[in-house]
């Protein structure tokens, strides 16, 4: 089963890849821009069109991702709220773990 974090990992390594693609499309639509004749321009028109539309996405993806940590860091904050003590408790926990890890490094 896959983990909430390697899901979010996979989603903004999703995100990083679409962005590299769409900044790669851009400069092959400059690279482009001095080719002429009409099935040359057709090309660009449908290249910018694919373009426009990856970026749509791509700014989607970006809310949708924002929206989902935002609502995240809600829940946390209220669980926080509602369970102060088992917050407590639980950071102590990570803390002590962490600094055991540390510990048997040195």
């Amino acid at each position: 089963m896959t983990q909430p974090s390697d899901l979010s990992a996979a989603k903004a390594q999703l995100i990083d890849d679409f962005g590299k693609v769409v900044a790669d499309t851009e400069a092959l639509l400059r690279s482009l821009a001095d080719v002429s004749g009409e099935k040359a321009a057709n090309m660009r028109a449908a290249v910018e069109a694919n373009l426009d539309s990856a970026k749509a996405r791509l700014r989607e993806m970006q809310g949708d991702a924002l929206n989902r940590a935002s609502g995240a860091a809600r829940e946390a904050d209220a669980y926080v709220h509602e369970n102060p003590w088992a917050a407590i408790g639980i950071a102590a926990a990570v803390g002590v773990i962490i600094g055991l890890a540390i510990s048997n490094r040195r």
